[in-house]
């Protein structure tokens, strides 16, 4: 449980530095939030390595869940166009995050029946 709500906080970090950087052309003081954002989100991410969740399945919910809230806010908040074919790609992603997880577990239970089978 504790890995999700790290790997959140990490997304939630990294879609406020990238929002912000959008605001940031307009108000540049919203570059310390920019910055404060990725280095936080970087931070949440190595935290999340560390609990033992695999890189790979980390960094792709991490990336691919940022890029459809960042796309979603994006359209909320500034108004940015959100188009049908933008919304297929957001769900593609979201079933790209689901099989890299599937994958994910799949991986780690052979390794542990692997393991089970050379304990002595």
């Amino acid at each position: 449980m504790k890995k999700w709500l790290l790997l959140g906080c990490a997304i939630g970090s990294e879609v406020t530095g990238s929002l912000s950087l959008k605001a940031a052309l307009d108000q540049p003081a919203w570059y310390v939030v920019v910055a404060a954002g990725y280095v936080a989100a970087f931070a949440f991410l190595a935290a999340v390595l560390r609990t033992g969740m695999p890189l790979g399945a980390a960094y792709g919910i991490w990336g691919a869940t940022g890029v459809a809230l960042t796309a979603i806010l994006a359209a909320v908040i500034f108004g940015e166009a959100l188009t049908g074919v933008m919304l297929v790609g957001i769900a593609c992603i979201i079933a790209g995050v689901l099989l890299v997880e599937l994958g994910s577990q799949q991986a780690r239970d052979r390794t542990h029946v692997h393991e089970k089978v050379e304990a002595p």
